[in-house]
């Protein structure tokens, strides 16, 4: 989350439109003291969620489960001794 001046946020809305629309969260002050918050449109984030899980998902099929030693041996891999 990040503060912002009223002044700064008016000269940038552009690019702080931006930053909110990638997930950020911000607040505006006036004089030091909190005025608004800016925060991603909440079915947007979720539709985001959404598709991250389906995604994970999705490549968790047909994979049998993960091991011990199948974690230790994808750690190690490309390590030198």
């Amino acid at each position: 989350m990040r503060e912002i001046q009223a002044s700064e946020a008016k000269t940038h809305l552009p690019q702080l439109l931006d930053d909110v629309e990638r997930g950020e969260t911000l607040i505006i002050t006036r004089h030091g003291r909190p005025i608004a918050r800016i925060i991603p449109e909440a079915d947007r984030r979720q539709e985001r969620i959404d598709k991250a899980i389906s995604n994970i998902t999705a490549r968790r099929k047909g994979k049998g489960r993960v091991t011990f030693d199948g974690l230790r041996s994808a750690r190690d891999e490309g390590r030198k001794y």
